[in-house]
């Protein structure tokens, strides 16, 4: 059932979902040893052997971010086709490349144990790194208001999470797919401090318009000589 909600203000606040691979066990395995940020989730697995799926945009560079919390990491170059820089990175940090598509993750007594591949092979890991791709919980919904998107699909924003159209602020990983817990409540905060501001001068700018429209009352300018005069007799 459709129902209509009218606001002065708009804050979108919906969040991302992670695009995962189509790999089996990827899913199962899904914040527990198959893990995304390096920053969230490296020291739980540091010095363990790792793995980093190849396939999304930036894999390479996220297998370097990986690096830092163990020298046993293994890339799994599945589609990726690398580049000779991309091969000379990831060989000065010890990372080993290993080609073929990826078939499932082996799962033995609910923990990870490798990762096969459609050649039979296995590498033995004990937790996999990916970069998921995002995609935006608005269902369309800063699209159909006009705002204007970057190439990711993405809104602008300003410093406070105004969008390009008025009265409209977006704040969160909707807005920053980057953003943290703890970034994304900034955003929000700065998001709701810049909306009250901006009902405030609008409800300010209604007041004075309305009085404009009428004569300024006798009893407001009796209270505003006295209080001139209660300055003066108090050498204020």
């Amino acid at each position: 059932m459709l129902r209509t909600v009218t606001a002065r203000r708009i804050l979108i606040a919906t969040g991302v979902g992670d695009e995962l691979p189509g790999i089996p066990g990827v899913r199962q395995r899904w914040g527990k040893d198959l893990l995304h940020c390096p920053y969230c989730h490296g020291w739980e697995v540091r010095d363990q052997p790792l793995g980093v799926l190849g396939g999304p945009p930036g894999s390479v560079q996220h297998a370097l971010l990986v690096r830092q919390w163990s020298d046993d990491v293994v890339f799994f170059a599945r589609t990726d086709d690398l580049t000779l820089a991309e091969h000379r990175q990831l060989a000065s940090r010890g990372i080993v490349v290993v080609s073929g598509e990826v078939a499932r993750l082996v799962v033995e007594n609910d923990q990870l144990t490798g990762v096969e591949l459609t050649d039979g092979r296995v590498v033995a890991r004990t937790a996999v790194f990916v970069r998921p791709g995002n995609n935006l919980h608005d269902d369309g919904l800063l699209a159909g208001l006009g705002c204007e998107l970057n190439e990711a699909g993405f809104p602008l924003v300003d410093g406070t999470g105004l969008t390009s159209v008025p009265g409209v602020w977006a704040a969160g990983n909707v807005a920053d797919p980057r953003a943290q817990v703890i970034t994304s409540a900034g955003a929000g905060s700065a998001a709701a401090i810049a909306i009250n501001a901006d009902l405030v001068r609008e409800d300010v700018e209604q007041a004075v318009a309305d009085l404009a429209d009428r004569p300024f009352p006798a009893a407001v300018d009796a209270q505003v000589s006295d209080l001139v005069l209660g300055h003066r007799r108090h050498g204020f």
